[in-house]
C-alpha cells in the first residue's frame, strides 16, 4: 500500500510519481484509508477523495489483504459477493 502523500512534497510531484507507478504497473487500484474501500482508479467516488485518505494498491489481493472492501460504485459486482460474504 502507497499512501498518496508519500509520493511527493508537492502535488505536482505526487502526480508525476503516481503517473509513473501506473505506467509501470505497479499501482492498478486506489482506496479510502479511514473507510477501508478500494476501487479502481477511475471510479467517480474515489476521483472525490482526499488526498491523504487515498492509498494506491499493486492489485486486489493486496486490498483484500490489508482488508478493504470493495467499492460499491465501480465494482459492483465484488461488492455484492463481498455484503453477501460477510452475512
Amino acid at each position: 500500500m502507497i499512501r498518496h502523500t508519500d509520493l511527493g512534497s508537492s502535488p505536482f510531484a505526487q502526480r508525476r510519481k503516481l503517473t509513473d507507478l501506473i505506467q509501470q504497473g505497479l499501482i492498478t487500484l486506489g482506496g479510502n484509508r479511514p473507510g477501508k474501500i478500494y476501487g479502481r482508479l477511475d471510479c467517480r467516488a474515489g476521483k472525490r477523495m482526499k488526498p491523504e485518505n487515498r492509498v494506491f494498491f499493486r492489485n486486489e489481493t493486496e486490498a483484500l489483504e490489508l482488508r478493504y472492501r470493495p467499492c460499491a460504485v465501480c465494482l459492483p459486482g465484488a461488492y455484492k459477493a463481498w455484503k453477501e460474504s460477510d452475512k
